[in-house]
């Protein structure tokens, strides 16, 4: 184990162990991170057509989500490192700004009358989640000793589940309460009710989530307040702040260099998923492979069905996972869990019933809960505490890498050797779990508890 990582772990040992309400608080703010990222999943489409936009253009006009990450992340990671205040502390700082930001967005998004004026707000909305989420990640190192870090990344993404299903059930859950959504747009307001409702309530979700976590929470303060306090007053901190980022890539552990391969095989296959799960069931299920066949419509819900289906699932590995790394260890509990996301996806080449298609993705919730779990456990044990924020924003740029070439390059063989058919696509991209799986055991034993 290297010097840096051994350091680490002596101060997480003098860590108090944490409650499970302790944790649940720390991280309920997470909820309303992903209820906003799901809003754009399930409503920016529909958004944009009832804007007049062309279908084809709107991938493009998605992209602000991994951009956006991409560049804010590893940079509110590194200003997040070097901030302290002995009443907001390291990260609440953030999770204060964002939410706010993100919030007028969300409020004012259903407004919108023109195309800029949707795609601005949703450039803005992005970045303030990723100023938001980003420092939740590093929270977890910074408060937790290192046994419990699994069960507190778990309990994140056991939020980001709840956050997901309730967002998506939302227009649901209010016809249920007695609300009467419009489905029917006009001159003046573009966006119907059915879209508007869920954003406004979104709102009210990310502010109050984020508010609980920021005032139940305390962080704990840097080693040494007056050495923190005397170079901060002597650097300026946004250029070092950029100066850490460059400093970091080239001091990159590397255990995390390790990691990168098994992140980057698993989130090239996880966007395909995205792309041609509801088409796959429209064509293998509902014999409807385009619009034009009248069980389309019926296929696209169900793929929405599946999607609900596989967020339940992924709440139930999530809280598993904390258990069973401890017994197994975390890179093979994290190879496991990629092992039945690929079966699930290629099993979908042996089924034309829709509970197998929910089964399948039931598979795929252990793969979805492990991802958003077991790769940042591994990176808490391997980086110095002082630089946990910049390591996790590096780290994060690892998803929107693969997920970016995927998006560019599935398309290129989609038609020859996919043979055009949306299942294919799927089954391809559970080729890459196992990729990932077998890239696990590469990964060096400092990311494990010893």
């Amino acid at each position: 184990m290297n010097k840096s990582a051994s350091s680490q772990i002596t101060l997480a040992d003098k860590k108090p162990k944490l409650s499970f309400w302790q944790m649940f608080n720390m991280s309920f703010g997470f909820l309303g991170t992903q209820y906003a990222f799901a809003l754009q999943t399930a409503y920016m489409g529909p958004i944009y057509t009832y804007l007049d936009v062309d279908p084809a253009n709107i991938p493009f006009l998605l992209l602000a989500g991994p951009i956006t990450g991409l560049v804010i992340q590893p940079i509110v990671g590194a200003l997040s490192d070097k901030t302290w205040s002995p009443r907001w502390g390291r990260r609440r700082p953030y999770f204060l700004i964002g939410a706010i930001l993100a919030s007028i967005c969300l409020v004012f998004m259903p407004f919108s009358s023109t195309l800029w004026m949707a795609a601005g707000l949703l450039w803005i909305l992005d970045s303030s989640i990723n100023v938001t989420m980003e420092p939740f990640r590093a929270f977890i190192a910074d408060k937790l000793p290192e046994k419990q870090r699994s069960a507190g990344f778990s309990m994140q993404t056991f939020f980001i589940g709840g956050g997901q299903i309730l967002a998506m059930s939302m227009a649901i859950i209010l016809v249920w309460m007695g609300f009467d959504l419009s489905e029917e747009s006009s001159e003046l307001q573009k966006v119907p009710d059915y879209v508007r409702y869920p954003f406004f309530i979104g709102a009210f979700v990310f502010m109050a989530s984020v508010l609980w976590t920021i005032f139940t929470t305390d962080e704990y303060p840097p080693e040494d307040v007056e050495a923190f306090k005397k170079r901060k007053e002597n650097t300026n901190v946004f250029l070092e702040g950029f100066k850490d980022i460059w400093t970091a890539l080239w001091q990159m552990p590397k255990a995390m260099k390790q990691l990168f391969f098994v992140k980057f095989f698993t989130w090239y296959g996880i966007p395909i998923f995205y792309s041609y799960l509801a088409l796959s069931i429209a064509r293998h299920v509902y014999n409807a492979p385009d619009e034009s066949f009248p069980g389309f419509a019926e296929g696209v819900k169900s793929g929405t069905t599946a999607i609900l289906v596989m967020n339940v699932s992924t709440i139930i590995f999530s809280l598993l996972l904390p258990k069973v790394s401890t017994l197994a260890g975390r890179r093979l509990t994290h190879a496991i869990c990629l092992l039945l996301g690929a079966v699930g996806f290629i099993g979908m080449l042996f089924t034309t019933s829709l509970f197998g298609f929910l089964f399948c993705m039931c598979l795929f919730g252990a793969t979805w809960a492990s991802a958003l779990t077991m790769p940042y456990v591994m990176l808490s044990s391997a980086v110095p505490a002082d630089r946990m924020g910049i390591y996790m924003g590096l780290f994060n740029t690892f998803i929107v890498i693969p997920m970016a070439i995927s998006m560019v390059t599935v398309p290129l063989f989609y038609d020859s050797f996919l043979a055009s058919d949306p299942r294919n696509a799927i089954a391809f991209g559970g080729a890459f779990f196992i990729l990932a799986a077998l890239a696990t055991k590469f990964v060096g034993r400092e990311v494990e508890i010893e």
